[in-house]
């Protein structure tokens, strides 16, 4: 940002002091010593980062300070220039300038760099450094650390937490405002995950008192209660000293004059709320059954019954044998596998399905059909004008979340320290969150009685590191999406012997038929300061069976049924809190397999990674479900017995599970690689898209051939990241054959020869999309970028569609996105989240290519479509749409928004952090890269 005049600062001075008396900034903490920790193994060889900066919270007057004047709180801008640094500085990346794009992830704080220390209480130190305000929370108790913990927290993140725990309970619109992405918000999130408060309050217990979790279940619970303890003490501290976030003013709960107004305590049933966010995002795997015997259905209807059978395996692409895989070694690890005949498979009439409704009884705003809805604004006093309307496209950005669509986030790269340059073991790891202002993840250190690590955990969820550092060893995960959600057809039937109807709400079920379990949200709101959306209301509305909540109703063989969602970790959202535990303590977590024991009792979908000074391992988590061998997991089934989970009981919602011996896993493989990849032959995926061409190829083929040089340091690994972290995945695995089919013979058009030639120039310079220099905001080869941005979707209808038909190219499409690029904001993740190239048609095109160009392909698609399998009404196809393509303006490519003007391909990629509260940031250049990132070698151990 531009240097201010004096003038302007002062103007800017005076009115702040204006409002100071009414909204004061947190008070001063006092200065004080501390020294690193004697139990760090690192030797200041660990190192982090997580933008955009630790402080989350934001008072009134900082908040319209930075509506006017662009300013922040202290620590919570400063890790977004050094993470932003590394995509134009990490080519002369060296081992002594890492800390020039992470920070130092020493444990404690060296005594010359003490900022200040917080005594909460008597037992506990929260001491925050200079250079980024990370808490580093030390105390003598147990409950003292995790109270400890929870303070921190709320200093650091309390209106986000109070966000996050309203959309958990399904009550965002009620809390935050009626706006139209308020309202998607939580009717995303609640069919998810609906739990009336005893439902909540269940699942504390069991944590506490069942689930063979003994005295760690009771520790759990009481760290727990600590935590959420430290928390209120926050609340109500800063509530009474007028130091509380200004978003709980400017939202109308509490009042900008007298003070009038609450912010609600905090309970232990908000955290389970919470982790079900969490996990739903990040950790939950399979589902989706519904749409992909969508898709079966009209490639039956297209083929034929065993042609079209086999056209939709081959875009199933279950177990692919080209697909990059964590464990590399040929081992094999068979989970959910297709049968050989399958039984009970719920294949819908065609045309007979209906998504279950959700939303009724809608009132004032909620009933308006506008794409904007009606608008009372509320008017500010005059010093807070500015902040009218702060929240009236929502509370956070639509398209931030969707947990209907998996998010796989998140990589890893080890290697074992056969292949270093130091013979210990070198990881550059971290979990691709998406980009937020919060940051959903705090950094934090923890030390206490039981408890040493430094990491990052979720907000409202931290009472442990959840992924980070302990005294001689590091983990991190990958979002890892097997199969632990099924799709069951319950047959319906009517209580008075009637013939059932789709609309019935009773179901059979061992016999008996037995009524539906009708799970009810109201929610209304009234305009505020920060959103005007007018006042309205609406009552959402699930239904639960035995088999899970009802997300559809069709027929088969014209008799109704429901189709249900039954997932493992359903009423067991902070059941890995036992995990996470485990991690945290040094006196369980000593080498690979003790940490592998650890992760076992995480019950999420996750690939988890670790590194000490002598090992790396790897293991897959997650509640796999034993299933019945007949039962195809791809597709919905009949709800009966034969074909539940094996030892299902519906009532605590438990079963039979694979045991740890049967999870993918690895210690000491030379290197590994995740970038929410297929883990392992066998292990078959749960969605479409794990073929030929990923993104983790991008990784795999560096680190190989770092690994096979040798001599890794922890600089060239994560070089070899950052390289990644730049690269277009489609041309540098796709675009080569793309480019062998135009030169099957000359380009005559001297426009579409010029084309090929920007495109080939760019392949052959590493098919990036950087700037030209950091911080030019240009692309270098920014033709060839947009002609692959513009051609892409283009030439995958042009090749597909015709072979395919309409109507199964959009039933296919349905299932995974064509495209995700950076600036593809029509993908899963959204425009401007960093994330990219996860989800697409890559493979289907790359082996597509492959045979019609003659090449060898092994689990080739059952059919050649482009060009019909002719190479030379493939080439036609391609120079048709590359022609098309280059006609297309880069206003055209890029329409702009809200963030860009249109026809700006560098703020088209790049990051914008999603405000979740009053502040916003500078954007970041485009990197696919984690959120939180560690780059670790311990050198030694215990």
């Amino acid at each position: 940002m531009r240097r201010r005049t004096g003038r302007l600062r002062a103007a800017a001075a005076a009115a702040l002091f204006a409002l100071g008396a009414t909204f004061l900034a947190p008070p001063p903490t006092a200065a004080a010593t501390a020294a690193h920790d004697s139990d760090d193994y690192c030797q200041g060889q660990c190192a982090d980062i997580l933008p955009p900066g630790a402080t989350g919270n934001a008072t009134l007057v900082q908040i319209l300070g930075n509506k006017l004047f662009g300013t922040h709180p202290a620590h919570s801008t400063d890790q977004i220039a050094p993470y932003n640094a590394l995509a134009g500085g990490y080519r002369s990346l060296t081992d002594a300038t890492l800390t020039d794009f992470f920070n130092d992830a020493s444990f404690g704080v060296p005594q010359d760099q003490v900022g200040s220390v917080t005594r909460p209480r008597s037992d506990v130190t929260i001491t925050r450094d200079k250079k980024t305000g990370v808490p580093h929370i030390k105390g003598t108790t147990r409950y003292g650390t995790e109270y400890g913990a929870g303070y921190a927290a709320g200093q650091d993140r309390l209106w986000l937490m109070d966000l996050f725990r309203h959309i958990g309970r399904g009550e965002l619109t009620s809390f935050a405002g009626g706006a139209l992405a308020n309202q998607g918000l939580e009717q995303q999130f609640w069919p998810s995950a609906p739990y009336t408060e005893a439902d909540l309050q269940k699942q504390v217990d069991a944590i506490r008192n069942g689930n063979g979790n003994g005295a760690r279940g009771q520790q759990a619970m009481a760290d727990a209660q600590a935590y959420v303890d430290g928390i209120n003490a926050y609340r109500e501290q800063s509530k009474n000293g007028r130091y509380f976030p200004g978003e709980y003013v400017l939202t109308g709960h509490i009042d900008a004059i007298t003070n009038a107004g609450e912010i609600q305590p905090f309970k232990l049933t908000d955290l389970i709320a919470l982790a079900s966010v969490v996990g739903g995002l990040f950790g939950n795997g399979g589902g989706g059954e519904v749409p992909s015997a969508l898709a079966l259905l009209s490639a039956q209807q297209k083929y034929g019954l065993e042609k079209g059978t086999k056209v939709w395996e081959s875009f199933r692409e279950r177990n692919d044998p080209e697909a990059v895989k964590t464990l590399h070694d040929g081992q094999s690890f068979p989970y959910a596998v297709k049968p050989a005949r399958a039984r009970g498979t719920a294949l819908p009439d065609r045309g007979s399905v209906t998504a279950e409704p959700l939303v009724f009884d809608r009132t004032g705003a909620a009933a308006s059909k506008s794409a904007t809805p009606p608008r009372d604004p509320v008017r500010a006093p005059e010093k807070y004008r500015e902040l009218e309307g702060l929240f009236k496209d929502g509370v956070l950005p639509k398209g931030s979340f969707d947990p209907t669509r998996h998010r796989g986030m998140s990589n890893a790269l080890l290697v074992s320290g056969k292949h270093t340059a130091s013979g210990h073991p070198v990881a550059v790891f971290g979990p691709q969150t998406g980009y937020f202002a919060p940051q959903l993840l705090m950094l934090q250190e923890i030390q206490g009685p039981g408890i040493s690590a430094r990491g990052a955990s979720f907000a409202g969820v931290g009472m442990y590191v959840q992924l980070g550092r302990g005294q001689d060893y590091a983990w991190s995960a990958t979002s890892a999406g097997q199969d632990i959600t099924d799709t069951y057809a319950v047959d319906l039937c009517d209580p008075d012997g009637s013939a059932p109807t789709k609309d019935s709400t009773s179901y059979r079920y061992h016999g008996s038929c037995l009524p539906m379990e009708k799970l009810e949200r109201t929610n209304s709101w009234k305009p505020t300061i920060a959103d005007p959306t007018a006042a309205g209301s609406y009552r959402m509305q699930v239904f639960r069976t035995k088999y899970g909540i009802v997300t559809h109703r069709a027929t088969i063989g014209g008799r109704p049924v429901a189709y249900t969602a039954l997932r493992s970790t359903y009423r067991h959202e902070a059941d890995s809190i036992i995990g996470f535990q485990m991690l945290n303590d040094p006196s369980y977590v000593h080498d690979a397999r003790s940490f592998q024991q650890a992760a076992q009792h995480i019950g999420y979908a996750f690939n988890w990674f670790y590194a000490d000074s002598r090992d790396i391992a790897y293991y897959n988590s997650g509640r796999n479900p034993v299933r019945n061998p007949d039962v195809d997991a791809a597709l919905p089934v009949r709800a009966e017995p034969a074909y539940e989970w094996q030892g299902f009981d519906p009532a605590t919602n438990t079963a039979a599970y694979t045991p740890p011996a049967q999870h993918p896993q690895s210690i000491d493989q030379d290197y590994y690689v995740s970038w929410n990849n297929k883990q392992a032959k066998d292990y078959d995926s749960a969605g479409f898209g794990n073929g030929s061409v990923h993104r983790a190829n991008l990784l795999d083929d560096r680190v190989r051939a770092l690994t096979k040089e040798g001599g890794v340091t922890r600089a060239a690994l994560t070089r070899a990241m950052a390289d990644a972290a730049l690269t277009d995945l489609r041309g540098e695995d796709v675009l080569p054959e793309l480019l062998r089919v135009l030169d099957s013979k000359p380009v005559a058009d001297p426009a579409l020869r010029t084309a090929v030639q920007q495109l080939d120039a760019w392949r052959k310079d590493g098919a990036q999309r950087r700037e030209t220099t950091p911080g030019s905001h240009t692309y270098a080869h920014s033709d060839a970028v947009r002609l692959m941005d513009a051609w892409w979707p283009l030439l995958v209808k042009d090749v597909f569609r015709p072979g395919l038909g309409g109507d199964l190219y959009d039933a296919l499409n349905a299932n995974l996105a064509i495209d995700e690029s950076p600036s593809a904001g029509h993908g899963p993740t959204g425009a401007h989240a960093g994330s990219a190239f996860q989800y697409g048609w890559w493979s289907y095109v790359d082996k597509d290519l492959r045979a019609v160009l003659g090449d060898r392909v092994q689990g080739p698609l059952a059919a050649r479509y482009c060009g019909n399998g002719d190479l030379s009404a493939c080439r036609d196809t391609l120079l048709t749409t590359l022609r098309q393509a280059g006609a297309r303006t880069a206003a055209q490519v890029y329409p702009g928004d809200d963030n860009c003007k249109a026809g700006d391909q560098w703020c088209a990629d790049a990051i914008v952090h999603r405000a979740v509260g009053g502040l916003t940031h500078d954007k970041m250049s485009w990197q696919n890269r984690p959120t939180y990132q560690q780059v670790v070698e311990f050198p030694a151990h215990r």
